[in-house]
């Protein structure tokens, strides 16, 4: 049963990673290396400084002055925008819940809103993200 395990590794390695798989590994190491911001206020104030990187919205957020203020910060200071399409999953990307024994994420949060601000050590997931982002641009 563990060279199954170890195959379907390998196996999901050697495939290319998608944008969200991307994302939610850069997430991860930002969360490490202490360049994430969560939250309307905290994410705000990283605009507002030009500190951002990458800023991260959940599609499902109902309410449209958050989004509206969100995007129009971003585009005001050319940061990357990325939709996301719930904010569950943000927020358990962003480490917004429990783990429990079996590794499952347990009590997750909602967050609607991320800011990235330091992307920590160079990876695969942050080079597939980069090239996505300046596709986007050139569209």
């Amino acid at each position: 049963m563990a060279e199954s395990e170890d195959t379907r590794t390998e196996e999901m390695q050697d495939a290319p990673l998608g944008v969200m798989d991307a994302l939610k590994i850069v997430l991860k190491k930002a969360l490490v290396h202490d360049g994430l911001k969560r939250g309307l206020h905290e994410c705000a104030k990283a605009l507002d400084r030009r500190a951002a990187r990458l800023c991260c919205l959940a599609s499902n957020c109902d309410e449209p002055g958050y989004t509206n203020l969100v995007r129009a910060l971003c585009e005001e200071h050319d940061c990357h925008l990325i939709m996301v399409p719930e904010s569950r999953d943000l927020g358990e990307w962003a480490g917004l819940c429990k783990i429990d024994r079996e590794g499952e994420a347990r009590k997750v949060v909602p967050c609607s809103c991320v800011v990235v601000t330091d992307f920590g050590e160079d990876h695969d997931a942050l080079n597939v993200l980069l090239n996505f982002l300046r596709n986007e641009n050139a569209e």
